[in-house]
Order: structure tokens, then sequence, then C-alpha cells
């Protein structure tokens, strides 16, 4: 088993956010928390659904990001690949050097 780490970045249109979320949720044995921000799609690809987009000239998108192990990584977007088929979710995989959590000192 690997103890390497990798950030998974998707990006994903708004209106996936409830049902990405509870998706991600539910995959507790691969992930265990992620941090999500609103992000704004430009690009030749990019699809602008309403009138508010094609104004702005660019997509309200949602990106989430979650840190897990590599192999863990792989396993996810298979469950992501089946369950979102035609959702246009992009994603991209970077590896993490190093992984941890600043807290408090020991009292």
């Amino acid at each position: 088993m690997s103890t390497e780490f990798a950030c998974l970045t998707l990006i994903a249109g708004r209106a996936l956010r409830d049902e990405l979320f509870d998706f991600l949720s539910e995959q507790s044995d691969l992930v265990s928390g992620f941090t999500a921000s609103d992000a704004a799609g430009h690009g030749p690809d990019v699809r602008l659904q309403t009138s508010a987009e094609r104004v702005k000239g660019h997509a309200d998108e949602l990106m989430v990001r979650t840190i897990l192990r590599v192999q863990a990584a792989a396993q996810l977007l298979e469950r992501l690949k089946a369950a979102f088929v035609g959702s246009r979710i992009v994603y991209w995989v970077t590896p993490v050097s190093e992984f941890g959590v600043i807290d408090l000192p020991n009292r």
C-alpha cells in the first residue's frame, strides 16, 4: 500500500454542487474530507449555460479539492466516472510532497 499522497481537483458546474458533495461524503472509505470553492470557467470548451454567464463571459463553476493516498485517488476517479457519466466534470491529480495539520500543542 502506497503512503504517497495526491491532490484530486474537480471542476464541475455549480448545478452539481449538492449531488457531488453528497457523493464525496458517501465515499468515506476513500475521502476523509474536501475543500470547495466557487470558480469561474473560461476557455473554448467551457459551456455558458445561462444568459448571466454569457453576459459575464465565464461559467459559474465549483472547484473541489481533496488530499488522499494515490491509490485512493485512482479508485475515487473510477467511482466518479461511473456515477457522473456525461457531467463534463474536469479533473486532475497532482502529487503532494507533504500533508498534515498544524494544531495546538498537547497540554
